[in-house]
């Protein structure tokens, strides 16, 4: 099978993973992302995604199963050309946030849409195939905290228990200030002080160490789809405070010591009692559910009904260039 893929994030570590997972099980994909540079406080402008549109045209051409097109604003340019089915797989903020209208007027158009969460597909208002991004168990494993903190410069943190936010604090949907916020009321009030880690653009590789090093995982967004780093800390079996957002609550159903909160008080008991407690999680057993070998083999059967296809079938017709 022959997947052409959208995407406006290239380096998407999510995305990657998926698709070299689709990779081992026998399907092949060509990538188009959007020209222009983006950061954490940059976003790429109308212009950037409208001289994307005659690549995406032209690259269609080409014969592909179907067309992979990741986030909300991709789906135009997608469904700009006639012919090669659409699976649309939406993130989060193209359903929560500003880029809400495209999602909805594209979506029908559409063979299949993705969503990461009940909560998403119940926004989006139409039906949808909820997949969340999967993990991947190997990379992500429990640790001595003692190495970890060696390897991500945290062994001069003393006694302070450290709390992971990792993303920039300038991403605004991330709620930074909250983090500050919930993390100076339990140094407060604490006998051990409680320091705040931000953690971002690091390479993908070292996440696991951050996760191993801190006594818990703090998230505090106004939005979110299905939160990689909240599975990721399951993974890892690191203690998860986090506000109710997309599926943080059936993700956390199980775990212990974990808490979902809806308030700022909620936030500063919970954190308080894991750092206190001093108890790795049980996550990782429940982060099996969403391995990324599982979530791919739920994305690979959307493929094959879109494409008409099974994998076998495609394993034994060789594609001609």
């Amino acid at each position: 099978m022959h997947v052409l893929t959208l995407t406006n994030s290239a380096d998407a570590p999510f995305m990657n993973q998926q698709m070299a997972e689709l990779e081992r099980r026998g399907v092949s994909f060509t990538t188009v992302s959007v020209s222009g540079d983006v950061d954490a406080t940059t976003a790429r402008g109308p212009t950037d995604y409208l001289r994307t549109v005659p690549k995406v045209i032209s690259e269609s051409s080409n014969g592909y199963d179907l067309i992979h097109a990741h986030y909300g604003l991709m789906a135009p340019m997608a469904l700009a050309q006639f012919g090669t089915p659409v699976v649309l797989s939406l993130w989060g903020s193209d359903v929560h946030g500003p880029v809400k209208p495209v999602s909805s007027l594209c979506a029908p158009l559409c063979e299949e849409v993705v969503v990461m969460s009940e909560e998403m597909r119940e926004e989006l208002g139409r039906d949808a195939r909820v997949i969340p991004d999967g993990v991947d168990l190997e990379q992500f494993q429990p640790g001595s905290q003692e190495r970890a903190r060696e390897r991500v410069g945290w062994d001069d943190a003393g006694d302070a228990y450290q709390v992971l936010f990792p993303y920039p604090p300038e991403r605004e949907v991330k709620n930074y200030p909250r983090a500050r916020r919930i993390v100076t009321a339990a140094d407060n009030l604490l006998d051990r002080p409680v320091e705040l880690r931000t953690v971002h653009g690091v390479d993908h590789d070292t996440v696991p160490d951050y996760m191993n090093a801190a006594d818990a995982l703090l998230l505090t967004s106004h939005s979110e789809g299905s939160p990689n780093s909240v599975k990721e800390a399951m993974a890892c079996n690191l203690p998860v405070v986090a506000v109710d957002v997309g599926d943080v609550r059936e993700r956390l159903a199980r775990v212990e010591p974990s808490w979902v909160a809806t308030s700022d008080e909620e936030l500063i008991t919970g954190l308080m009692d894991v750092l206190e407690r001093g108890e790795r999680s049980n996550g990782r057993e429940a982060a099996k559910e969403v391995s990324i070998e599982r979530t791919t083999e739920r994305i690979l059967e959307v493929y094959e009904r879109v494409a008409g296809e099974t994998t076998e079938q495609v394993r034994e017709t060789p594609r001609i260039d």
